[in-house]
């Protein structure tokens, strides 16, 4: 049975991704974001362009749908905290709110799992409570708050729904794999630790397979939050490594100490803080603790409740990525435009 299903964020990776398959099985995509997205043109969806605080252009988009996947979100490191708190806190609220006025009966939130990360590794851990007193930088604040905001609102007749993509990746992806293959180009890429920490990460096409399957699922997945990965976790080093070869860049030789990345991503910050800079700093505290932590997740839960698990290896997404570097095409969820894939960090 088809449906109509507003989705927001369409421009990023993940958004673009999940117009592709909606679209694909018959479902009617209505899309909002503040810039007119490719994906959108592409495939001929109806189109609101406004902000996700813009209550009117929200309504206007909501108006007669039957769910709603809520993608967009303020990312990275740069902006104040208000900032990250309008987009995130008051635009999901502003989304939730015209979701129920329209009589949708279904909300998917994609989070992130650092809404449950306060510095410690986590080793097979499932999707723990959001927390933004203990979670790190706004945009972990923010979007934590955020996923409480959604969950609280499930109710009989409006299923809610939170969906952690960690570290997504694929052809296309301007965040993790652009500025690793652009720091190596640039000789300027290091590890940290030595690369040991064990992490996991999500193929593209997994992390959209996982987004329609909360759609669908929402009723049995209602009132909880899951985190998706791979369910492969590597070595940092291995990672970095393999995404540098499959895009014909060197891998990294240099390693330096947790604590010392961890000190030039606090001046970092600060000089970029001080110099009004919007675009993301080289290092920040929060990618040095990220780089030198573990942070894998017990996938039992999301594979039984949404009936979910990733058809991509990790294997299968390098060859794909080092095929999309050559020139080859590549069948699969992307979008290339700039943005930050959902669910990152």
């Amino acid at each position: 049975m088809t449906a109509r299903v507003l989705l927001t964020g369409a421009s990023s990776l993940l958004g673009a991704g999940v117009a592709r398959a909606l679209h694909g099985r018959g479902d009617e995509v209505v899309v909002l974001q503040r810039r007119p997205a490719a994906v959108a043109a592409e495939l001929g969806l109806r189109e609101v362009l406004g902000d996700v605080t813009d209550a009117a252009a929200v309504a206007d988009a909501a108006a007669g749908v039957d769910a709603v996947v809520h993608v967009a979100g303020r990312v990275g490191v740069v902006g104040s905290r208000e900032q990250f708190h309008d987009t995130n806190v008051v635009g999901t609220r502003t989304v939730l709110d015209a979701a129920r006025v329209a009589g949708a009966g279904r909300f998917v939130f994609v989070s992130s799992p650092s809404v449950a990360h306060a510095g410690a590794a986590l080793s097979g851990c499932d999707a723990e409570p959001a927390d933004p007193r203990r979670a790190h930088g706004h945009y972990s604040r923010s979007k934590a708050a955020a996923e409480l905001d959604v969950l609280a609102a499930d109710a009989p007749g409006f299923a809610t729904i939170a969906v952690r993509p960690h570290l997504i990746w694929g052809p296309g992806d301007t965040q993790l794999v652009g500025r690793i293959v652009d720091r190596a180009r640039s000789g300027r890429l290091a590890l940290v630790g030595g690369g040991r920490a064990l992490i996991d990460t999500t193929y593209v096409d997994n992390a959209v397979d996982a987004v329609v399957a909360a759609l669908d699922r929402a009723d049995r997945g209602h009132g909880q939050a899951f985190v998706v990965s791979n369910g492969e976790p590597r070595p940092v080093a291995e990672l970095v490594e393999r995404i540098c070869r499959a895009q014909g860049e060197a891998p990294p030789r240099r390693s330096v100490p947790r604590s010392v990345a961890w000190a030039g991503g606090a001046v970092a910050e600060a000089v970029w803080r001080v110099a009004r800079r919007s675009d993301d700093p080289p290092m920040t505290r929060f990618l040095a603790t990220q780089l030198a932590t573990a942070h894998w997740f017990d996938q039992r839960r999301v594979r039984d409740v949404l009936g979910w698990e990733p058809r991509v290896s990790l294997d299968e997404g390098f060859a794909r990525l080092a095929a999309a570097g050559s020139g080859a095409e590549i069948f699969s969820s992307e979008e290339r435009t700039p943005g930050f894939s959902a669910g990152n960090p």
